[in-house]
């Protein structure tokens, strides 16, 4: 009888190899995600957004900084937030003291919504606690490994830069927007680049010598910030495509070209009234003739006497639809269906979502902004990746430039000050990751419909290596990719740009 030889037990190298949590031990990835909110839609959104590029969107908890709301506390917003609370309790325990004495006059000095006794503000929502952030993230170290926080607005600067100093060997600190402190209190800065401008000769020149320390950076960038051209968010391929489906029934049947109107809210460095919305409304009057449809939306800053108008001047129009709020948020529908944008100068957040689509974007109002504003508009014209808007444009006819990926590019960057560390994510496969989510896991598989397998690595010096061959699958989930995906990973051949309904597979 001849001897049955069993096969050798699969190598390291090959297969699936070795789990990494034998090979780095659990202490080596991150799992899970902690952010630190203000309340304000547009610096929880540059947060989560980040949290979502870095594979993390379902495995991260929410915190919210919150201040005391109402009466005097409305005239209080400017001072920190603790200081802030403080003055608050203090206030509380003098109007419970002189309750009787005051109750004639209560309401009308110090209105203070209360629940139980305390701020109705303070109740709404989970309270961003050091001690507690600290012990969770002493307790997931232990069991998962490391913690990345990442924090956006001012008032979280504080119970950012104290989760650090507390519990630096366990958590990884992301603060996003210039904290105007010193930087070692964190472990990554993402900003934008004209938040630098304070620091030329032209910024300095419009700062008082008494202000500078407040409203400036202090030193040049460090090693450790990442800057970008625009605001981070959560728009990228896969989001693009998810509401181009979801919203299919809505917009394939408007008449095309689509401009859609994104219309903000005056700012202390962009000011703007009524005379604003008169020339808006003048400019897409004229611009009606070249394009199928217009689609307005309004912002919750945006005046109501501006909406008025643009309402009073567009609303009959059979050409144009005005959004009234009510309803889905019809935001994403319109980045996916649009052919180009008209956006208010206002807004760093609706024109850096608009410029990631690669879609024309006109701006509307840039001589009414000032500052380091005026620097960040001026530097995406250089780039030719907006126009004004002047109501002379045919819509129909387009330009191209490289779309702004500062959200795949900033969590490139953690990636790396994260191996920097010995530390690395752990990231989940999840149906709907985009290009920079896969691309920061390294290796990845294309299959097209006739099953031949591509393999690249792609890295900071892009496509690396392309190999055909036909290999069995190794997983399960599939995800479709286009135009979009090979550009964002440095493929830019005729021959493979076109080839059509590629999938990916994660190795």
């Amino acid at each position: 009888m001849r001897r049955i030889q069993l096969p050798e037990p699969p190598s390291p190298t090959t297969g699936r190899g070795t789990p990494d949590i034998f090979e780095s031990g659990v202490h080596t990835f991150v799992r899970r995600a902690v952010v630190i909110g203000n309340g304000f839609a547009a610096s929880e959104n540059q947060s989560i957004g980040l949290v979502r590029a870095l594979g993390l969107s379902d495995k991260h908890v929410l915190y919210r900084v919150t201040r005391p709301k109402g009466g005097i506390n409305e005239w209080l917003q400017w001072l920190p937030v603790s200081l802030h609370k403080k003055i608050d309790y203090i206030v509380r325990m003098i109007r419970g003291y002189s309750q009787l004495m005051l109750k004639s006059q209560e309401k009308k000095l110090m209105p203070l919504p209360s629940e139980n006794g305390v701020s109705a503000g303070l109740l709404s929502v989970l309270e961003a606690d050091v001690k507690h952030i600290v012990s969770f993230a002493r307790e997931t170290y232990e069991k998962e490994g490391p913690l990345l926080v990442v924090a956006c607005g001012r008032d979280t600067i504080s119970t950012a830069s104290s989760i650090k100093r507390l519990a630096s060997e366990n958590v990884f600190v992301v603060q996003i927007q210039h904290p105007r402190l010193h930087l070692n209190r964190f472990d990554m800065v993402i900003t934008p680049k004209h938040d630098y401008y304070p620091l030329t000769p032209e910024g300095q020149k419009q700062v008082p010598q008494f202000l500078r320390r407040w409203i400036t950076p202090r030193d040049p960038p460090d090693c450790h910030v990442v800057l970008t051209m625009g605001a981070l968010h959560q728009v990228d391929f896969s989001s693009i495509r998810s509401a181009a489906a979801t919203w299919h029934d809505e917009f394939s049947h408007v008449p095309r070209p689509l401009l859609v109107v994104n219309i903000g809210g005056p700012t202390r460095n962009c000011r703007y009234g009524v005379d604003l919305a008169k020339q808006l409304a003048a400019s897409l009057l004229s611009v009606l003739a070249r394009c199928g449809s217009v689609r307005i939306s309004f912002s919750e800053r945006t005046p109501q006497k501006v909406s008025n108008i643009i309402v009073k001047e567009l609303g009959n129009n059979p050409k144009v639809y005005i959004w009234d709020g009510q309803g889905p948020d019809l935001h994403m529908g319109h980045l996916a269906w649009a052919d180009a944008f008209v956006v208010t100068a206002d807004s760093v957040s609706m024109i850096s979502e608009a410029c990631s689509t690669g879609k024309p974007v006109y701006v509307l109002g840039v001589e009414r902004c000032r500052w380091k504003f005026n620097e960040f508009h001026k530097s995406l014209r250089e780039m030719g990746v907006v126009r004004p808007f002047t109501g002379s444009e045919d819509i129909s006819e387009s330009w191209s430039y490289p779309p702004l990926a500062d959200t795949a590019d900033a969590a490139k960057k953690v990636h790396e000050a994260l191996a920097a560390r010995g530390w690395k994510l752990k990231v989940g496969v999840a149906k709907g990751f985009d290009f920079s989510a896969a691309e920061n896991l390294g290796k990845i598989r294309l299959l097209n419909k006739k099953r031949k397998v591509f393999f690249f690595k792609v890295g900071g010096l892009g496509l690396m290596r392309i190999v055909r061959g036909m290999q069995r699958s190794l997983c399960e989930d599939h995800y479709c990719c286009n135009d979009s995906f090979f550009q964002g990973i440095g493929i830019t051949t005729p021959k493979a740009r076109t080839r059509d309904k590629l999938m990916i597979q994660t190795l």
